[in-house]
């Protein structure tokens, strides 16, 4: 078994997507800006004043986790935990406030006539012994077929392995995904993907590894002017432009509003539209939350008027008299919700402190809610939160829950942690 260095380890603790991103933030910050690192916390403070208005205020988080995580590694106070900071990014969320770009689903109608034109592609390829186009329109088909049916983003499909795909005669296929975004403790998820009769995933997979005899590491890799099949993964961002290259070709219109996330978000709508209720679909997907599920989820009847017509249409019609006079509506006022947290901090590796980040997570996210511990370990606190409705309960939440993965994350601890809403049974995590 080949030894491995300390390095190498480390590296693979972080997703390689994270890592160039990271690295891209910190050139951002010292070049492009012309910060000095270390840093103190009036710098970054100014960083985010410089570019409230041209970055979005995700943008603006990530690039704080990037620098968070250089002061840590390289032994330097985090000025990303300062106050200062954090009233910053509060301030230019509530000034700056960014409308949600979601990704335009990919339709099973386009999915069905890509898929067909490919069919035709890879046909007269092998007429002409064409290799090279037929091996790229299997592997595009077997992309686009598995992404869709899987509801898959696209670090997911070109994080796949070959040997990790097992096939179910008559079933389906199984096969083992070793990491993802969403797979903070790093177990990996095995997966399921169903034959079907028409547009299958699991033939047009199994096609493509016979055809490109995978036996082993990436699935879905490069293809040479040669023929030859490459032995890296395809890059993340590659995938998008391929995909718009293919959608083109088999006259899709407007190719590029299409994003990573069009495959799941067009398998969301059409799963939902054909009656799966929410939680099969979560539980299908890998969904771990109903706030994250219904942001890929578009309502048959998104303005409600259908439903508004039709029970218009069964009413009476109105009465001449003139109405009486009704007083004005009375403003909602907030509803108290009292939440419980249970909150688990772990540390990743020896001499990390829990006790810091638990301060800092006290002190600045549950103290101005209330925040109680109830148990002498102070696993569990009580929350009195002030909402509106249950949609700014949702945000409130989730917001809270995303803030503490971050606060551990920095501090290079593992956090489970989950909100429950003693009222109504709703549940974050």
């Amino acid at each position: 078994m080949p030894s491995h260095s300390l390095e190498t380890y480390l590296d693979a603790a972080q997703r390689e997507n994270t890592r160039r991103s990271y690295a891209s933030a910190i050139r951002h910050f010292e070049v492009s800006w012309g910060g000095l690192l270390p840093a103190t916390a009036d710098t970054m403070a100014q960083y985010l004043v410089a570019h409230a208005t041209t970055l979005s205020i995700n943008t603006l988080r990530q690039r704080l986790a990037a620098l968070s995580q250089w002061h840590q590694a390289h032994g330097f106070v985090d000025p990303t935990t300062a106050v200062r900071v954090k009233q910053t990014l509060k301030g230019i969320h509530a000034l700056h406030p960014a409308r949600e770009k979601r990704a335009v689903p990919l339709q099973l109608t386009a999915v069905a006539r890509v898929s067909d034109w490919l069919d035709a592609a890879v046909a007269a390829a092998d007429q002409r012994h064409d290799r090279v186009a037929a091996l790229r329109c299997r592997r595009d088909r077997a992309m686009l077929l598995l992404g869709f049916w899987r509801g898959f983003r696209v670090d997911e499909l070109v994080g796949l392995q070959a040997e990790h795909v097992v096939a179910v005669p008559g079933q389906g296929m199984t096969y083992f995904l070793g990491r993802s975004k969403t797979d903070r403790q790093l177990v990996g998820t095995t997966y399921r993907v169903p034959a079907l009769s028409r547009w299958c995933p699991v033939a047009a997979t199994l096609g493509w590894i016979a055809a490109a005899s995978l036996t082993e590491e990436p699935l879905f890799r490069g293809i040479a002017r040669t023929g030859e099949v490459r032995v890296g993964a395809l890059l993340s961002n590659s995938v998008v432009p391929l995909l718009r290259r293919l959608f083109t070709r088999a006259g899709l219109a407007s190719p590029d509003t299409y994003s990573g996330h069009s495959l799941r978000r067009g398998f969301a709508g059409w799963a939902s539209a054909n009656g799966w209720d929410v939680r099969a679909l979560m539980e299908y997907v890998g969904w771990k939350d109903m706030h994250s599920a219904m942001r890929y989820i578009d309502a048959p009847d998104a303005f409600g008027q259908q439903r508004i017509e039709t029970a218009l249409a069964s009413m009476p019609a109105p009465a001449t008299a003139s109405p009486p006079s009704l007083p004005p509506p009375a403003s909602q006022a907030p509803v108290m919700a009292t939440l419980m947290l249970a909150l688990h901090l772990t540390p990743r590796r020896k001499g990390r402190s829990v006790a810091k980040a638990r301060q800092v997570i006290e002190t600045l996210y549950l103290s101005p809610h209330g925040g109680i511990a109830v148990n002498s370990e102070r696993t569990r606190y009580r929350l009195q939160v002030d909402v509106s409705d249950d949609v700014d309960l949702d945000e409130l939440a989730s917001s809270l829950i995303e803030d503490l993965y971050r606060i551990a994350e920095n501090h290079d601890l593992q956090l489970d942690a989950s909100l429950h809403d003693e009222a109504d049974e709703h549940h974050w995590n």
